[in-house]
């Protein structure tokens, strides 16, 4: 793992982040020699969760007209 100033780092940050970004590699920042803060890649991404639109679409089937309103004597609610 690499060392840097933290003096470095502030005056190179971006470029410090970009490369991090770019090999992987954690760089480790010293402040007097101490450790202060370490930078890390970015994990993985996540996997793509399946798309819930279209879950069903072996399940159900239609069989009627389903753009036609039913008839007023099958509506329950007019009973």
């Amino acid at each position: 793992m690499d060392t840097m100033a933290i003096s470095h780092f502030k005056a190179t940050c971006l470029a410090v982040l970009e490369r991090v970004r770019k090999t992987g590699e954690p760089i480790l920042v010293t402040k007097r020699g101490e450790p202060v803060a370490q930078v890390l890649p970015p994990p993985p991404p996540a996997p793509a969760e399946e798309s819930r639109f279209g879950c069903m679409r072996d399940v159900l089937e239609i069989v009627d007209d389903i753009v036609q309103p039913l008839p007023e004597e099958d509506w329950e609610a007019l009973r």
